[in-house]
Formats: structure tokens, C-alpha cells, sequence
């Protein structure tokens, strides 16, 4: 084996298995949610057709914004290429693109689709007695979809790739993360240019020509306005959600494997798994109590959750020793 080379053991290769079922598990998390919010009820005929008229201005936003997307992201497929690499670390990379693009897009569409469907069953909830702790359950298990979702299609992504390519796993990664930036760009500064028209429309025509209170229905504009809230603030910052865990878990595999060899590139993704499984945890003990505000159960449920995953991160031993040498006296030493 020639000096320097890292040999990915096979502990590695069944810990990245494992890692790549709890991805899976995430996602099936995500999914049992969804079905939580969307079995709460959906208000009354006036607040359905109101919801009704955001959500196709939303869909139809979203469509059009994808499609002139997906002839820009077969042009970078190409151009990825001309990077450095050999065949197959070339061909892996552009892959990893799309498959990075393709995610930060399912995500943003998914955060748009749910949040105006939870919109009007957070409001009905509010209306009724003792609603607004369930109208706080609705709200956070909306958001846990979404974020449960960013968890297992980046840990899912990374780990197969990890898996498929092994040492080589880095820079093909950095093919996914440019797909889930590039795509987050987009949705985010689109979706916020769209929101910023809509309501500058909204104020002028509606609260200063005819004098209409902000938000009133009443006012074409107003629908618009709430269409880009959400495409800008849910699709948009869904998929910039999805670029910065991407990004940085990617950034954090690259680093591992020069700093670490073998350890550093399964470590990121033990303690990424390690957070699925306490982003869970925080959604369920994230409760309105009583007459407490909201931001206080929330950031209750938060330092709950940062304090096991910090405990939990910290406390796994390295399941593999680093390879780089036969020579003796050029093997690091595994950690205790």
C-alpha cells in the first residue's frame, strides 16, 4: 500500500450503513408528522377558500421558477466535468449535483407545500377553546416536517456517497453541496424579490388608494402578498436550510479526512445521525404550557436538545483506527 493512502476499513463501512438507515428513519419521521398536521382540521369554508388562492399562487410560482431551473442545472451538470478528477470521481461529482440540487428543491417545495396547508389549521386550532397550545403543536410539527426532511435527504445523500465512493467520497460531495447552494440561491433571492413587489402592491393600491386595512382579503394584492411570504420565507428559506446543513456537513467531511484519515470522514456523519435523533427529540417536548409564551417553550425545548446532543456527541469512541501506512511507526494511534 503505498505511504499516505487511507483504507476505509469495514466498521466503517457498516457504521455508515447503520447511518444511512436512521437518514431513512428520518425521513419516515418526517412523513408520520406531515400526516399529524394535515389530519387537524382545516377551518371554516371562508378560511379554506382563502388558503385555497394562496396555495395556487405558491404552486404555480414554484412550477414556473423550476422549470427555467432545470435547463440552468443540466448546463453546470456539464460544466462540472471540467473539473479535476479522474473518470469516475468526475462522473460522480456532476451526479452528486443534481442529486444536491434536486434535495434543496424537494425541500423548498415541501416547506411551501405543508406551511400553506398548516396555515389555515393553525388558525382554525386558534379559534377554539384551549386552541393556542394546540395551534403551537400544528406550528412546530409543520416546522419538524421540514426539518426532519433537511436531515435525512442530506445524512441519506452523504452517506451513500460515502459508501459508494469511500476515501474518494469528498469530492464528489462537493458536487452536492454546490447543487443544494445553487438551488437555495435561487429560490431564496426569487422568492424574496416576488414577497418585496407583492407587498410594496398590496400597501400603495390597497391601504393608500382605497384605503383597505393591511391583509384584507379584499385586496388582490394581498393574496399575492401572502403567495410570496411564502414562497420567499418557506420555500426559500426551506431550501437555504437545506444548503447550510449540506455545506456543512460536506465542509466538515473534507476537513476530516485530511486533519483525521479514515475516523474524520465516518466522525461528521456519526454526530449529523446523532442530531436527527435529538431534532426528534426537540419536537415532541417542545409544549405550550398553560399561559406561557410561545417563545419560551421554545427555547426551553432548544437547550433541552443541544445539551443530550452535545452529551451524546461527545461520549461515541471512533469505531475504526486510521490506516495509512504499513510501517508501525507511521500508524497514528487510535484514541481512547
Amino acid at each position: 500500500m503505498p505511504e499516505g493512502e487511507i483504507v476505509f476499513g469495514a466498521g466503517s463501512y457498516t457504521t455508515v450503513a447503520v447511518i444511512a438507515l436512521i437518514a431513512a428513519a428520518a425521513l419516515g419521521c418526517a412523513f408520520v408528522l406531515r400526516r399529524q398536521v394535515l389530519a387537524a382540521p382545516d377551518g371554516t369554508a371562508k378560511m379554506q377558500d382563502i388558503g385555497q388562492a394562496v396555495q395556487e399562487g405558491a404552486s404555480a410560482y414554484l412550477r414556473r421558477q423550476l422549470r427555467t431551473l432545470v435547463l440552468f442545472a443540466a448546463v453546470v451538470f456539464a460544466l462540472l466535468f471540467l473539473l479535476p478528477g479522474d473518470g469516475g470521481v468526475r462522473l460522480g461529482r456532476s451526479v452528486a449535483f443534481l442529486f444536491g440540487a434536486g434535495f434543496s428543491a424537494a425541500i423548498g417545495y415541501l416547506g411551501m407545500w405543508l406551511a400553506v396547508r398548516a396555515n389555515v389549521r393553525v388558525a382554525s386550532a386558534a379559534t377554539r377553546p384551549g386552541g393556542r397550545a394546540e395551534g403551537a403543536r400544528i406550528a412546530f410539527r409543520t416546522g419538524g416536517v421540514v426539518g426532519m426532511s433537511v436531515v435525512g435527504l442530506g445524512l441519506l445523500g452523504a452517506a451513500l456517497v460515502v459508501l459508494v465512493y469511500d476515501v474518494e467520497a469528498p469530492a464528489v460531495l462537493e458536487g452536492f453541496g454546490f447543487g443544494a447552494a445553487l438551488l437555495a440561491m435561487f429560490m431564496r433571492v426569487g422568492g424574496g424579490i416576488f414577497t418585496k413587489a407583492a407587498d410594496v402592491g398590496a400597501d400603495l393600491v390597497g391601504k393608500v388608494e382605497q384605503g383597505i386595512p393591511e391583509d384584507d382579503p379584499r385586496n388582490a394584492a394581498t393574496i399575492a402578498d401572502n403567495v410570496g411570504d411564502n414562497v420567499g420565507d418557506c420555500a426559500g428559506m426551506a431550501a437555504d436550510l437545506f444548503e447550510s446543513y449540506a455545506v456543512t456537513l460536506v465542509a466538515a467531511l473534507i476537513l476530516g479526512k485530511a486533519a483525521m484519515g479514515e475516523q474524520g470522514l465516518v466522525f461528521p456523519l456519526i454526530v449529523t445521525a446523532i442530531g436527527a435523533f435529538v431534532a426528534l427529540l426537540g419536537v415532541f417536548i417542545t409544549r405550550v404550557r398553560g399561559s406561557e409564551s410561545g417563545l419560551t417553550a421554545i427555547n426551553r425545548g432548544f437547550y433541552v436538545s443541544a445539551v443530550i446532543g452535545a452529551v451524546l456527541a461527545a461520549s461515541p469512541r471512533s469505531p475504526t483506527c486510521p490506516r495509512r501506512s504499513t510501517s508501525s511507526a507511521a500508524r497514528p494511534t487510535c484514541p481512547t
